[in-house]
């Protein structure tokens, strides 16, 4: 979810955030589940992925901490939590330029890119995320990669439904020599096709090798007809925090 907040940024609470950020060590740390370590690194952004941090964004509107915001999801289930705890809610139209977006990602390289999207919503995250000032992604350690992909994973492609087969061969030819393999997402028994948030199909590439120059790959596909856009969030997060067995740790760009 972004945040319209213009007062919070530029003030002097937000300029005292940075230190609360840095968990220390210990000597003999707790070894705590994927989903406690989320909720730790979540609270000390304001603190998890999306759905901690729409709680905790509740709760400080409730007890009175936190003013004058509006919230846009990034997804209908977003949306659905957000509308059951009250918070106010806008959209881009009225809300072009946000103050904050906080969410996870589903891999995060040392440059910090990110792949995003693998629940079907990249299209709405990306517009969002991209009409942020600052986008903070908090993820647990097993999301860090060395290039993306990485995990083995699938890289998302969301796309028209019209000639859905032709578009995933054009996709896979793309990316030959990295030995990529698309697979339409489907659901159910019935092996129905995936459909997102916007009436398209989702593309799930897998790669065999690094994909190469990420903008470049960028680019391809999205010059590619019936593409709608892609998981790969190049140079869009501005922090990282990443909650691991031995503490919180976070990345600035």
């Amino acid at each position: 979810m972004a945040i319209a907040y213009p007062h919070f940024f530029g003030s002097e609470k937000a300029k005292n955030l940075k230190p609360s950020l840095m968990v220390t060590p210990t000597p003999s740390p707790v070894i705590l589940s994927q989903d406690e370590l989320k909720k730790i690194a979540a609270y000390k952004a304001v603190r998890s992925t999306a759905k901690h941090a729409i709680d905790r964004i509740a709760e400080l509107l409730r007890i009175g901490k936190l003013k004058n915001i509006v919230g846009i999801p990034t997804s209908s289930i977003n949306h659905e939590q957000v509308v059951s705890l009250g918070i106010p809610l806008s959209n881009l139209n009225a809300h072009p330029i946000l103050d904050l977006a906080i969410d996870g990602a589903d891999e995060v390289d040392p440059q910090m890119n990110l792949v995003k999207g693998r629940g079907g919503s990249l299209l709405r995250e990306k517009m969002v995320e991209g009409a942020s000032k600052k986008f903070i992604v908090i993820v647990d350690e097993s999301k860090l990669v060395s290039h993306l992909g990485g995990t083995g994973l699938a890289m998302l492609v969301e796309i028209v439904p019209f000639c859905w087969e032709f578009t995933l061969r054009r996709l896979e030819m793309l990316f030959i020599e990295a030995g990529c393999v698309g697979k339409l997402r489907v659901v159910g028994e019935s092996s129905e096709p995936y459909v997102t948030d916007n009436g398209n199909y989702i593309i799930d590439l897998y790669f065999k090798s690094d994909m190469g120059d990420l903008k470049e790959a960028s680019d391809a596909i999205l010059r590619l007809a019936g593409v709608v856009e892609h998981g790969m969030f190049l140079d869009m997060a501005t922090t990282v925090i990443v909650a691991g067995k031995l503490g919180v740790f976070v990345t600035n760009k």
